[in-house]
């Protein structure tokens, strides 16, 4: 095959040129069995091997390769759960569309009391609090780590539930008769910690999202959600056009 030519003449830089290039290959199906390695790329191409790297280290930054040292690029699966944003959402319900099979490890089901969560909240700091941690589960794989608190004046009666497989929201709407009606949702991406990674089978490069979430029912804040959710497994999602941007 004759190597691929890039422009020398103009002022855009060789690496994006070939990110451009790869972008469009990829665009066009290829790589679906296997990604080119630097030193293929540097031959196809007829460029340094930094220009190369550099082309590729923006492709993952980008989320369009995954690439460990010493391993060969590969081309970074889609996420399995799409979440647009904008909509009040269970993440058990999110889950079970994408026709993956849903349950939860509960680790931690009380009452207890948290100055922190109580404010949030908008409660006296001594308020008991049912606090609910779990693993959540996503085709038999860990997808995330969820910790919910609620008023226990309001939430006590799901202390009886089993959450190993059933949605928080559903339950407290059966159990108690509140429905959440808005909220407010913080996401962040950050790197989990050796901890969090063990809990979440996940590899040392892949990010994740911080998600913290303040519900209200009826004008009232009902819930403060912590949820780690993995980055190579989940994505969210907005649409836009030229009048604007639109939550969906």
């Amino acid at each position: 095959m004759p190597p691929r030519t890039l422009s020398r003449a103009g002022s855009e830089p060789l690496w994006r040129q070939l990110q451009r290039e790869l972008l469009a290959r990829l665009d066009a199906g290829e790589f679906t069995d296997q990604f080119p390695g630097e030193l293929a790329l540097v031959e196809e191409y007829e460029v340094s091997r930094s220009t190369v790297r550099q082309a590729l280290r923006q492709l993952r930054a980008d989320g369009v390769i995954v690439a460990e040292r010493g391993r060969q690029p590969r081309v970074a699966p889609p996420a399995e759960i799409a979440q647009p944003l904008g909509a009040l959402y269970s993440l058990f319900a999110s889950v079970e569309a994408a026709g993956l099979s849903q349950h939860s490890v509960v680790r931690t089901f009380d009452v207890r009391a948290d100055a922190l969560v109580a404010e949030r909240l908008e409660l006296e700091a001594s308020t008991p609090l049912v606090y609910l941690e779990r693993v959540r589960l996503a085709g038999d794989e860990p997808l995330a780590l969820d910790r919910v608190w609620l008023p226990a004046a309001v939430a006590e009666p799901l202390l009886a539930a089993d959450f190993t497989h059933t949605g928080l929201y559903a339950e407290l709407a059966r159990r108690t008769g509140v429905r959440l009606d808005h909220g407010r949702e913080e996401v962040r991406a950050v790197i989990p910690t050796a901890a969090e990674r063990a809990q979440l089978a996940c590899a040392h490069d892949v990010a994740a999202f911080a998600i913290n979430r303040l519900s209200h029912a009826r004008g009232r804040p009902v819930e403060w959600r912590h949820t780690l959710v993995r980055g190579d497994r989940y994505a969210l999602t907005a649409e836009f056009s030229a009048a604007g941007y639109r939550l969906v």
